[in-house]
Protein backbone atom coordinates (compact mmCIF):
# COMPACT_ATOMS: atom_id res chain seq x y z
CA UNK A 1 0.00 0.00 0.00
CA UNK A 2 1.73 3.36 -1.08
CA UNK A 3 1.16 6.43 0.77
CA UNK A 4 0.08 9.53 -1.04
CA UNK A 5 -0.87 13.52 -0.13
CA UNK A 6 -4.46 15.01 -1.33
CA UNK A 7 -4.02 18.72 -1.37
CA UNK A 8 -7.13 20.81 -2.88
CA UNK A 9 -5.43 22.92 -1.76
CA UNK A 10 -7.88 24.29 0.61
CA UNK A 11 -6.49 27.81 2.54
CA UNK A 12 -8.13 30.21 4.85
CA UNK A 13 -8.89 32.86 2.31
CA UNK A 14 -7.49 35.87 4.07
CA UNK A 15 -4.47 34.60 4.22
CA UNK A 16 -1.67 35.78 1.77
CA UNK A 17 -1.13 33.60 -1.59
CA UNK A 18 2.67 33.89 -2.50
CA UNK A 19 2.93 32.48 0.99
CA UNK A 20 0.44 29.62 0.53
CA UNK A 21 2.05 29.11 -2.44
CA UNK A 22 5.30 28.68 -0.55
CA UNK A 23 3.81 26.40 2.21
CA UNK A 24 2.01 23.76 -0.41
CA UNK A 25 5.67 23.57 -1.97
CA UNK A 26 7.45 22.81 0.94
CA UNK A 27 4.59 19.86 2.05
CA UNK A 28 5.34 18.25 -1.38
CA UNK A 29 9.29 18.33 -0.39
CA UNK A 30 8.59 17.10 2.64
CA UNK A 31 6.31 14.47 1.32
CA UNK A 32 9.24 13.48 -0.88
CA UNK A 33 11.64 13.15 2.10
CA UNK A 34 9.19 10.78 4.04
CA UNK A 35 8.59 8.81 0.51
CA UNK A 36 5.40 9.69 0.06
CA UNK A 37 4.49 7.80 -3.38
CA UNK A 38 2.63 10.73 -4.83
CA UNK A 39 1.07 14.18 -4.06
CA UNK A 40 -2.40 15.08 -5.86
CA UNK A 41 -3.41 18.64 -6.29
CA UNK A 42 -7.01 20.64 -8.01
CA UNK A 43 -7.49 22.85 -10.50
CA UNK A 44 -9.93 26.13 -9.65
CA UNK A 45 -9.73 29.32 -11.56
CA UNK A 46 -12.23 31.15 -9.47
CA UNK A 47 -12.23 30.27 -5.69
CA UNK A 48 -9.86 32.29 -3.41
CA UNK A 49 -10.72 29.23 -1.01
CA UNK A 50 -8.72 26.79 -3.41
CA UNK A 51 -6.32 28.67 -5.35
CA UNK A 52 -4.12 26.29 -7.29
CA UNK A 53 -5.66 27.82 -11.20
CA UNK A 54 -2.96 25.67 -13.05
CA UNK A 55 -1.63 22.22 -11.19
CA UNK A 56 0.84 21.28 -13.76
CA UNK A 57 2.76 24.81 -13.36
CA UNK A 58 2.70 24.52 -10.08
CA UNK A 59 3.95 21.16 -10.40
CA UNK A 60 7.00 22.32 -12.39
CA UNK A 61 8.40 24.04 -10.00
CA UNK A 62 8.93 21.03 -7.99
CA UNK A 63 10.47 18.70 -10.46
CA UNK A 64 13.85 19.45 -9.58
CA UNK A 65 13.17 20.31 -5.56
CA UNK A 66 12.08 16.28 -5.43
CA UNK A 67 13.56 13.07 -6.14
CA UNK A 68 10.90 10.40 -6.23
CA UNK A 69 7.32 11.72 -6.01
CA UNK A 70 5.05 11.30 -8.66
CA UNK A 71 2.79 13.95 -9.67
CA UNK A 72 -1.15 13.76 -10.33
CA UNK A 73 -3.53 16.68 -10.77
CA UNK A 74 -6.33 16.91 -8.63
CA UNK A 75 -8.36 16.78 -11.52
CA UNK A 76 -7.71 18.53 -14.15
CA UNK A 77 -11.60 19.69 -15.11
CA UNK A 78 -11.84 18.61 -18.53
CA UNK A 79 -15.04 20.57 -19.53
CA UNK A 80 -12.73 23.90 -19.31
CA UNK A 81 -10.06 22.96 -21.75
CA UNK A 82 -9.80 22.15 -25.35
CA UNK A 83 -8.36 18.57 -25.69
CA UNK A 84 -5.91 19.54 -28.08
CA UNK A 85 -4.24 22.22 -25.66
CA UNK A 86 -4.11 20.18 -22.68
CA UNK A 87 -2.67 16.89 -24.57
CA UNK A 88 -0.27 19.03 -25.58
CA UNK A 89 0.15 20.21 -21.95
CA UNK A 90 0.55 16.57 -20.43
CA UNK A 91 3.07 15.14 -22.30
CA UNK A 92 4.96 18.28 -22.39
CA UNK A 93 5.08 17.75 -18.37
CA UNK A 94 5.16 14.25 -18.51
CA UNK A 95 8.67 14.77 -19.92
CA UNK A 96 9.83 16.93 -18.29
CA UNK A 97 9.10 15.11 -15.30
CA UNK A 98 10.26 11.78 -17.01
CA UNK A 99 7.09 9.80 -16.52
CA UNK A 100 6.10 11.15 -13.46
CA UNK A 101 3.23 11.85 -14.06
CA UNK A 102 -0.46 10.80 -13.24
CA UNK A 103 -3.50 12.25 -15.24
CA UNK A 104 -6.05 12.95 -12.61
CA UNK A 105 -9.21 14.20 -14.53
CA UNK A 106 -12.50 14.76 -13.84
CA UNK A 107 -15.64 16.76 -14.91
CA UNK A 108 -15.40 19.42 -12.58
CA UNK A 109 -17.23 20.93 -9.15
CA UNK A 110 -16.90 24.52 -8.60
CA UNK A 111 -19.85 26.10 -9.84
CA UNK A 112 -18.37 29.50 -10.45
CA UNK A 113 -15.74 27.61 -13.16
CA UNK A 114 -18.76 26.41 -14.67
CA UNK A 115 -20.42 29.42 -15.24
CA UNK A 116 -16.72 31.37 -15.89
CA UNK A 117 -16.79 28.88 -18.64
CA UNK A 118 -20.06 27.90 -19.97
CA UNK A 119 -20.73 24.65 -18.60
CA UNK A 120 -23.52 24.57 -16.46
CA UNK A 121 -26.22 23.41 -18.87
CA UNK A 122 -24.05 20.84 -20.97
CA UNK A 123 -23.44 17.16 -19.92
CA UNK A 124 -19.85 17.69 -18.39
CA UNK A 125 -19.57 13.80 -18.10
CA UNK A 126 -20.21 13.14 -21.35
CA UNK A 127 -17.43 15.75 -22.05
CA UNK A 128 -14.89 14.11 -19.89
CA UNK A 129 -15.29 11.02 -21.57
CA UNK A 130 -15.33 12.40 -25.01
CA UNK A 131 -12.11 14.71 -24.27
CA UNK A 132 -10.13 11.75 -22.67
CA UNK A 133 -10.88 9.55 -25.80
CA UNK A 134 -9.69 12.58 -28.37
CA UNK A 135 -6.04 13.28 -26.14
CA UNK A 136 -5.54 9.44 -26.58
CA UNK A 137 -6.21 9.72 -30.09
CA UNK A 138 -4.25 12.40 -30.81
CA UNK A 139 -1.65 10.45 -28.77
CA UNK A 140 -2.09 7.31 -30.48
CA UNK A 141 -1.52 8.39 -34.10
CA UNK A 142 0.83 10.23 -36.50
CA UNK A 143 -0.73 13.27 -38.79
CA UNK A 144 -2.84 13.92 -40.40
CA UNK A 145 -5.71 14.01 -37.71
CA UNK A 146 -9.87 14.00 -38.38
CA UNK A 147 -11.20 13.50 -34.85
CA UNK A 148 -14.58 14.51 -34.73
CA UNK A 149 -16.29 15.16 -31.78
CA UNK A 150 -19.94 16.27 -30.53
CA UNK A 151 -18.51 19.11 -28.50
CA UNK A 152 -14.63 19.47 -30.13
CA UNK A 153 -13.03 18.56 -33.63
CA UNK A 154 -9.33 17.97 -33.96
CA UNK A 155 -8.32 18.42 -37.46
CA UNK A 156 -4.95 18.88 -39.00
CA UNK A 157 -4.94 17.40 -42.74
CA UNK A 158 -4.69 20.90 -45.08
CA UNK A 159 -1.57 22.65 -43.64
CA UNK A 160 1.10 19.94 -42.94
CA UNK A 161 4.46 20.11 -44.05
CA UNK A 162 6.40 17.45 -42.79
CA UNK A 163 9.52 18.60 -43.91
CA UNK A 164 9.41 21.85 -41.31
CA UNK A 165 7.81 19.99 -38.58
CA UNK A 166 4.11 21.07 -38.86
CA UNK A 167 1.18 18.71 -37.99
CA UNK A 168 2.80 16.27 -35.18
CA UNK A 169 1.51 16.72 -31.98
CA UNK A 170 3.47 15.73 -28.77
CA UNK A 171 3.35 11.91 -27.31
CA UNK A 172 3.45 11.28 -23.67
CA UNK A 173 7.12 10.03 -21.88
CA UNK A 174 4.84 7.33 -20.69
CA UNK A 175 3.69 4.97 -23.47
CA UNK A 176 1.35 4.97 -24.57
CA UNK A 177 -0.53 7.27 -21.91
CA UNK A 178 0.55 8.00 -18.68
CA UNK A 179 -2.23 6.20 -15.64
CA UNK A 180 -6.04 7.88 -15.53
CA UNK A 181 -7.72 8.28 -12.83
CA UNK A 182 -11.34 9.55 -11.71
CA UNK A 183 -12.27 11.24 -8.22
CA UNK A 184 -15.40 9.50 -7.03
CA UNK A 185 -17.44 10.65 -4.15
CA UNK A 186 -20.97 10.01 -4.16
CA UNK A 187 -22.49 7.19 -2.67
CA UNK A 188 -23.07 3.98 -4.91
CA UNK A 189 -21.17 6.67 -7.76
CA UNK A 190 -21.63 6.06 -11.57
CA UNK A 191 -18.15 7.19 -12.08
CA UNK A 192 -16.74 4.21 -10.14
CA UNK A 193 -18.65 2.03 -12.27
CA UNK A 194 -17.55 4.16 -15.61
CA UNK A 195 -13.72 3.78 -14.22
CA UNK A 196 -14.10 0.42 -14.29
CA UNK A 197 -15.58 -0.11 -17.47
CA UNK A 198 -12.70 1.84 -18.45
CA UNK A 199 -9.62 0.30 -16.66
CA UNK A 200 -9.24 3.70 -15.26
CA UNK A 201 -8.16 3.92 -11.39
CA UNK A 202 -10.55 5.74 -8.65
CA UNK A 203 -9.51 8.08 -5.65
CA UNK A 204 -12.26 8.22 -3.44
CA UNK A 205 -12.82 11.47 -1.35
CA UNK A 206 -11.64 12.36 2.09
CA UNK A 207 -15.25 13.31 3.52
CA UNK A 208 -17.29 10.65 2.01
CA UNK A 209 -17.93 8.43 5.17
CA UNK A 210 -16.71 4.87 5.61
CA UNK A 211 -20.14 2.99 4.60
CA UNK A 212 -19.67 5.16 1.18
CA UNK A 213 -16.20 4.69 0.14
CA UNK A 214 -16.77 0.56 0.10
CA UNK A 215 -19.74 1.40 -2.84
CA UNK A 216 -17.18 3.06 -4.49
CA UNK A 217 -15.12 -0.24 -4.87
CA UNK A 218 -18.58 -2.14 -5.08
CA UNK A 219 -19.64 -0.06 -8.35
CA UNK A 220 -16.16 -0.46 -9.90
CA UNK A 221 -16.69 -4.23 -9.88
CA UNK A 222 -19.66 -3.62 -11.59
CA UNK A 223 -17.79 -1.81 -14.73
CA UNK A 224 -15.33 -4.33 -14.43
CA UNK A 225 -17.77 -7.20 -14.82
CA UNK A 226 -19.87 -5.23 -17.69
CA UNK A 227 -16.44 -4.67 -19.43
CA UNK A 228 -14.80 -8.53 -18.67
CA UNK A 229 -12.17 -6.86 -16.98
CA UNK A 230 -9.93 -8.23 -13.71
CA UNK A 231 -10.60 -5.76 -11.38
CA UNK A 232 -6.98 -4.64 -9.68
CA UNK A 233 -7.23 -3.33 -6.00
CA UNK A 234 -4.25 -1.40 -6.57
CA UNK A 235 -6.05 1.24 -8.75
CA UNK A 236 -8.04 2.04 -5.85
CA UNK A 237 -7.21 5.19 -3.45
CA UNK A 238 -8.91 5.96 -0.62
CA UNK A 239 -7.95 9.94 0.73
CA UNK A 240 -8.58 10.22 3.91
CA UNK A 241 -8.26 13.34 6.81
CA UNK A 242 -5.26 12.10 9.40
CA UNK A 243 -4.07 13.79 12.10
CA UNK A 244 -0.86 11.71 13.66
CA UNK A 245 0.16 13.63 17.17
CA UNK A 246 2.54 12.16 20.04
CA UNK A 247 -0.14 11.56 22.11
CA UNK A 248 -4.20 11.31 21.70
CA UNK A 249 -4.32 14.08 24.33
CA UNK A 250 -2.47 16.41 21.97
CA UNK A 251 -4.69 15.65 19.24
CA UNK A 252 -8.08 16.13 21.08
CA UNK A 253 -6.92 19.42 22.19
CA UNK A 254 -6.14 20.50 18.68
CA UNK A 255 -9.20 19.11 17.18
CA UNK A 256 -11.24 21.03 20.12
CA UNK A 257 -10.19 24.18 19.07
CA UNK A 258 -12.51 26.42 17.53
CA UNK A 259 -9.93 28.23 15.50
CA UNK A 260 -7.62 24.56 14.34
CA UNK A 261 -7.77 24.05 10.50
CA UNK A 262 -9.41 21.05 10.50
CA UNK A 263 -12.54 22.10 12.33
CA UNK A 264 -12.33 25.24 9.36
CA UNK A 265 -11.90 22.89 6.60
CA UNK A 266 -15.11 20.73 7.77
CA UNK A 267 -16.74 24.22 8.30
CA UNK A 268 -16.14 25.07 4.54
CA UNK A 269 -17.01 21.79 3.04
CA UNK A 270 -20.59 21.52 5.06
CA UNK A 271 -21.57 24.85 4.34
CA UNK A 272 -19.99 24.20 0.57
CA UNK A 273 -22.28 21.05 0.26
CA UNK A 274 -25.65 22.72 1.72
CA UNK A 275 -25.38 25.31 -0.66
CA UNK A 276 -25.72 22.62 -3.48
CA UNK A 277 -27.77 20.20 -2.03
CA UNK A 278 -25.05 17.59 -1.76
CA UNK A 279 -25.80 16.90 2.40
CA UNK A 280 -26.25 13.25 0.71
CA UNK A 281 -22.54 12.89 0.23
CA UNK A 282 -21.37 13.83 3.82
CA UNK A 283 -24.03 10.91 5.38
CA UNK A 284 -22.63 7.61 6.61
CA UNK A 285 -26.08 6.27 6.47
CA UNK A 286 -29.43 6.63 4.40
CA UNK A 287 -31.43 7.54 7.72
CA UNK A 288 -29.33 10.45 8.52
CA UNK A 289 -30.68 13.76 9.12
CA UNK A 290 -29.80 16.84 7.49
CA UNK A 291 -29.63 18.73 10.65
CA UNK A 292 -27.23 16.10 11.62
CA UNK A 293 -24.69 16.57 9.08
CA UNK A 294 -22.55 19.55 12.22
CA UNK A 295 -19.18 20.01 12.05
CA UNK A 296 -18.59 18.11 14.72
CA UNK A 297 -20.33 15.34 13.59
CA UNK A 298 -18.18 15.26 10.59
CA UNK A 299 -14.32 15.65 12.95
CA UNK A 300 -15.99 12.43 14.85
CA UNK A 301 -16.56 10.40 11.65
CA UNK A 302 -14.08 11.28 9.19
CA UNK A 303 -11.08 12.15 10.75
CA UNK A 304 -8.53 9.26 12.13
CA UNK A 305 -6.71 11.33 14.66
CA UNK A 306 -4.31 10.68 18.02
CA UNK A 307 -1.35 8.83 18.77
CA UNK A 308 0.50 6.83 16.03
CA UNK A 309 -1.03 2.99 17.85
CA UNK A 310 -4.44 5.02 17.87
CA UNK A 311 -4.17 6.06 13.89
CA UNK A 312 -2.67 2.55 13.43
CA UNK A 313 -5.65 1.03 15.22
CA UNK A 314 -8.36 3.01 13.10
CA UNK A 315 -6.54 2.35 10.14
CA UNK A 316 -6.22 -1.46 10.55
CA UNK A 317 -10.17 -1.38 11.11
CA UNK A 318 -10.51 1.23 8.35
CA UNK A 319 -9.19 -1.56 5.83
CA UNK A 320 -11.39 -4.43 7.40
CA UNK A 321 -14.51 -2.10 6.64
CA UNK A 322 -13.52 -1.62 3.24
CA UNK A 323 -13.20 -5.08 2.23
CA UNK A 324 -9.71 -5.30 2.37
CA UNK A 325 -6.34 -3.91 0.90
CA UNK A 326 -6.03 -0.75 -1.70
CA UNK A 327 -3.84 0.41 -3.74
CA UNK A 328 -2.93 4.01 -2.06
CA UNK A 329 -4.03 5.61 1.47
CA UNK A 330 -3.75 9.06 0.75
CA UNK A 331 -3.49 11.83 3.51
CA UNK A 332 -5.16 14.82 2.92
CA UNK A 333 -3.65 18.01 3.13
CA UNK A 334 -4.91 20.91 5.80
CA UNK A 335 -4.45 24.95 6.07
CA UNK A 336 -0.94 24.62 8.20
CA UNK A 337 -2.03 26.96 10.89
CA UNK A 338 0.50 25.46 12.70
CA UNK A 339 3.57 23.96 10.78
CA UNK A 340 5.06 22.34 13.22
CA UNK A 341 1.84 20.13 14.15
CA UNK A 342 1.22 19.38 10.27
CA UNK A 343 4.92 17.95 9.94
CA UNK A 344 5.03 16.05 12.63
CA UNK A 345 1.57 14.33 11.72
CA UNK A 346 3.28 13.61 8.07
CA UNK A 347 6.50 11.97 9.65
CA UNK A 348 4.58 10.20 12.19
CA UNK A 349 2.12 8.94 9.77
CA UNK A 350 4.90 8.11 7.24
CA UNK A 351 7.77 6.50 9.41
CA UNK A 352 5.87 5.02 12.34
CA UNK A 353 2.16 4.00 11.04
CA UNK A 354 2.75 3.18 7.32
CA UNK A 355 5.10 0.46 8.27
CA UNK A 356 3.05 -1.19 10.61
CA UNK A 357 -0.19 -0.86 8.60
CA UNK A 358 1.49 -2.59 5.55
CA UNK A 359 2.45 -5.55 7.46
CA UNK A 360 -1.08 -5.68 8.45
CA UNK A 361 -1.82 -5.74 4.74
CA UNK A 362 0.82 -8.26 4.18
CA UNK A 363 -0.20 -10.33 6.32
CA UNK A 364 -4.03 -10.11 4.84
CA UNK A 365 -2.33 -10.69 1.11
CA UNK A 366 -0.33 -13.80 2.49
CA UNK A 367 -3.77 -15.48 3.98
CA UNK A 368 -5.68 -15.06 0.89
Amino acid sequence: MDLGLFMMPLHDQRRNFTELLKQDREAVILADRLNFAEVWVGEHISCSCEPIADPLQFFGTLIHATKQIKFATGVLNLPQHHPARLAGQIAQFDHLSEGRYIMGVGPGGLVTDMELFGTQDKNRAEMTTESIKIMHQIWSQDPPYNIKGKYWDVVIENTLIPSLGFGPMLKPYQQPFPELAISVMSPSSSSARQAGENGWSIVSANFTPVANVKTHWDQYLVGCEKAGRRPDRNKWRIARSLLVTDSDQEAADYLAEDTSSYRWYYEYIVEDMKAFKLLGVLKPSMNTLDEDITVQNCLDWMVMSGSPKTVLDKLVAFVDDVGGPFGSLMMTQKDWDRPALHKRSMELLATEVMPKLRQHVGTLAAAE
